[in-house]
């Protein structure tokens, strides 16, 4: 039996957590938007072509903002292609995915989405193939209220009140050799600058995020950091991060302590920005916006489903529908608890992506609708996560994995919330045969009693909702949570995930 003590203190806080922290990502790629969020002739789609029953699943997920339209995706786009009558928008070639785009759904169509669906849209600009112009035209186009050339087009178009898009990003992964106009960093990092000051001249208060590295893996990281900011700090609010974890060669021990890679990515990423702050004597300090993150299995795609042919650019194929299992909910619920015990400087994170696309939700043309195993970490931890982030003192054996060296055996972060006075607190043990036992420290919250209890824990480690068993693996309560004296004790079994709310 492992044993973890925790303690809780309200009074150590953090940082606030920012809603925008559970916000998601829709890419023009494979099933993501056409099959997956619209489809005209399903028997629930809307008026507008939007299945209502993939709309309610992304309310229940609870995503506070959505980034649009990419990704590599967006290093080509033009965005004006996905404005206007739908039959009079042109095809064109997606170079990023091997695919053909139909602009069905464009900038007015997914603002309306997500007004329904209830989260602010974030939009991406290519600084791939175009530049400062194209970023102050769509620009123009969403915000402006009305009275030029390109916002009274959107007022024709059927789009009366501007979008009022708050945040922007600066284009995508610049820093791989992937991306359609990949260039240094310095090259990026200028032409970033110069559509940043340009687009504050329309509005002095958007929100940036300039490129950071496309993973802590990439040979130039840290020093793309580095170079970036030197040039856009006093220009950028963010700079992003992108990570994706899968297991190699079935080490799951090292696959379970993800979060420990995500927590050193995150540390790195604020000892460079604050470096350049002190450097540049600037009174800012750098948020992070985490805008790409998942349990990704990125060698599935490599060996089966990438496109190549110089014939074949199909519309809408099949490309990155990873089926999740219990264990890769359990290391996303990890991911989570490493974003909130980062709250002070991360304040914005995307889910990458919300459907059919390494997605929480899956759907068949013509059929159903369904939540995958990672659907439920996030849902939980999207709605119980209030108020502020807390401070833990947390101690855990240790086992040793092949990747990050000796880790704790369990994780975990709480949050408190002064408005209602609850507490949540999130748990994970990541031992493969092992429970765990942890023992909470909870006098200095003064008289509470448990409020909701949930788990993510299967004896098949592998079990997952698929199209033929849809609920195969659900939440679970945790009935070994118990409180007696100002201590709560709470039992893990062993690759688990678990949320408990003190009220």
């Amino acid at each position: 039996m492992i044993s973890a003590r925790l303690t809780i203190d309200p009074h150590f806080v953090v940082g606030p957590i920012n809603r925008r922290l559970f916000g998601s990502f829709v890419e023009h790629l494979g099933r993501c938007v056409y099959d997956g969020i619209y489809e005209p002739t399903h028997p629930r789609a809307d008026d507008s072509g939007f299945r209502t029953d993939v709309i309610d699943l992304v309310k229940e997920l609870g995503v506070a903002t959505i980034r649009y339209p990419g990704g590599n995706f967006v290093s080509g786009y033009r965005w004006e292609d996905g404005v206007g009558p739908r039959a009079e928008r042109p095809r064109r070639l997606d170079l990023a995915w091997h695919s053909t785009e139909t602009n069905e759904v464009g900038l007015d169509d997914f603002a309306q989405w997500s007004r329904t669906v209830g989260s602010e849209l974030m939009y991406a600009v290519n600084l791939g193939t175009r530049g400062v112009q194209e970023a102050l035209d769509v620009l123009e186009y969403a915000n402006h209220r009305s009275g030029t050339a390109l916002s009274d087009q959107r007022v024709a178009n059927g789009a009366t009140e501007p979008h009022n898009v708050r945040m922007w990003c600066l284009g995508n992964e610049m820093d791989g050799p992937w991306q359609l106009g990949h260039g240094t960093a310095r090259d990026y990092a200028r032409l970033a600058s110069k559509t940043a000051r340009a687009m504050r001249q329309v509005d002095p208060d958007l929100e940036l995020v300039v490129c950071g590295s496309s993973g802590a893996q990439m040979p130039t990281f840290g020093t793309w950091e580095r170079v970036v900011l030197e040039e856009t700090y006093d220009d950028v609010d963010f700079i992003s991060c992108h990570a994706y974890y899968e297991p190699v060669d079935d080490d799951y021990g090292s696959f379970l302590a993800s979060a420990v890679d995500m927590d050193r990515f995150i540390d790195s990423v604020v000892a460079t920005a604050d470096h350049v702050k002190a450097v540049r004597g600037n009174d800012k300090t750098m948020r992070i916006s985490f805008d790409e993150w998942n349990v990704w299995y990125q060698s599935r795609y490599r060996d089966v489903d990438k496109i190549t042919s110089v014939d074949q650019w199909p519309v809408a194929p099949r490309l990155l529908e990873d089926s999740y299992s219990v264990m890769d909910a359990v290391v996303f619920g990890n991911l989570l608890i490493s974003l909130i015990r980062h709250a002070d400087r991360v304040t914005s994170a995307s889910l990458a992506q919300l459907v059919n696309v390494i997605a929480p939700i899956m759907t068949e043309p013509g059929g159903d609708a369904w939540r995958q195993t990672t659907f439920f970490p996030f849902a939980v931890t999207s709605r119980l996560a209030r108020g502020s982030a807390l401070e833990l003192k947390l101690e855990s054996p240790t086992y040793e994995t092949g990747m990050y060296g000796p880790v704790s055996v369990v994780d975990a972060v709480a949050t408190f919330d002064g408005a209602s006075g609850q507490t949540a607190v999130f748990l994970v043990n990541r031992s493969l045969d092992q429970d765990a036992t942890v023992t909470v420290d909870i006098s200095s919250l003064g008289p509470v009693s448990v409020g909701e209890t949930y788990m993510i824990h299967d004896e098949d480690i592998h079990a997952a909702n698929t199209f033929a068993d849809q609920t195969r693996v659900q939440l679970r309560d945790n009935d070994s949570v118990d409180i007696s004296s100002g201590t709560l004790t709470v039992s893990l079994p062993p690759v688990s995930w678990t949320a408990v709310t003190l009220r």
